[in-house]
């Protein structure tokens, strides 16, 4: 018995002084913790607590009545959306652009990061970089606006160039074989300047002394990016490739919903498209849940796996 008190008092003796090394960490670090707490808050208040409400997916919701008061269906909803005429489209059309960014913007974007990191200009380099990044604060609706500027089939830009040339003037937008052009390219316009200042942080933190020691070595510009740049930043370019596998299915609704029309439905039409006809135009707002919670589900499964393959095959992986 005697043994067992001695135990105790052994361990809360070792406990205490965890604890308060651990308030004077936090403490000393408050200003840090009281920013991630801005987060924090965000996450819980619009993130986790509006998962009660995921349960809207298995149930027959009526507003009137409310998420628990209404009619529970279980998988109903679900089978709705897979035994839908436009399922397969919608999961074709919505993977072909997704993918399609992935395999065009993430190589423009390492290429962008590069070229302003080996840039010599300082100036040059700025503006550059101010132009790169410039599309990003703009809206899907004001792009539109240039997108139109330069398409339209009468007085656009492009089409005028066309016209010049001896050719016929094409409809970009309302044509299906150009539609997802245009989207995969107006995306890559308009995001790949953003996405590569995660790659130009990367490329601050290689050693200098690495390219300093290869340029006395006599490799030239491609030989410093095949053998030194690139290797440094595979982490990094894996762990985003990872982030945006868990969103595949989430092909871009302000670009599409500002881009298409009715004429290009069959390869436009996304699953984020017709979750917004169908959840807020028809008010099957069970359905709309029940295709968000698939979409979340097959993300957070793709994210896994990619995950468990990139740790498999290479030295990298998100956790």
């Amino acid at each position: 018995m005697n043994t067992t008190k001695t135990r105790k008092m052994d361990k809360d003796i070792m406990q205490k002084p965890s604890r308060s090394k651990l308030r004077r960490e936090i403490a000393r670090h408050r200003s840090v913790y009281l920013l991630a707490l801005i987060p924090l808050i965000y996450y819980i208040i619009f993130k986790y607590v509006p998962i009660w409400n995921a349960q809207i997916a298995f149930r027959d919701f009526m507003a009137v009545r409310g998420v628990t008061g209404s009619e529970w269906i279980g998988l109903e909803n679900f089978r709705t959306f897979v035994n839908s005429f436009y399922f397969w489209s919608l999961i074709r059309n919505t993977v072909m652009y997704s993918v399609g960014k992935l395999v065009i913007s993430l190589p423009l974007s390492i290429i962008l990061a590069i070229c302003i990191y080996e840039c010599t200009r300082p100036g040059l380099r700025k503006v550059v970089q101010t132009l790169a990044y410039l599309p990003h604060f703009l809206s899907w609706v004001i792009m539109y606006g240039i997108l139109l500027a330069l398409l339209a089939p009468g007085d656009g830009v492009v089409n005028d160039v066309i016209k010049m040339a001896g050719g016929k003037s094409i409809d970009f937008l309302s044509n299906v074989k150009t539609f997802p052009w245009v989207v995969l390219f107006s995306d890559a316009w308009k995001e790949m300047g953003w996405s590569a200042i995660i790659f130009i942080a990367a490329l601050m933190g290689i050693d200098v002394s690495l390219f300093e020691a290869a340029m006395v070595e006599g490799a030239n510009s491609w030989q410093r990016v095949k053998y030194i740049t690139l290797p440094a930043i595979m982490p990094v370019i894996v762990t985003v490739l990872i982030l945006k596998l868990g969103t595949i299915l989430d092909a871009g609704f302000n670009q599409i919903f500002m881009l298409y029309s009715p004429q290009v439905y069959s390869v436009a039409d996304i699953i984020d498209t017709w979750v917004y006809r169908q959840g807020l135009l028809e008010f099957e707002f069970g359905l709309a849940t029940a295709v968000g919670l698939f979409k979340g589900v097959f993300g957070m499964i793709l994210v896994l796996f990619a995950n468990w393959l990139s740790k498999r095959l290479t030295d990298s992986s998100l956790f």
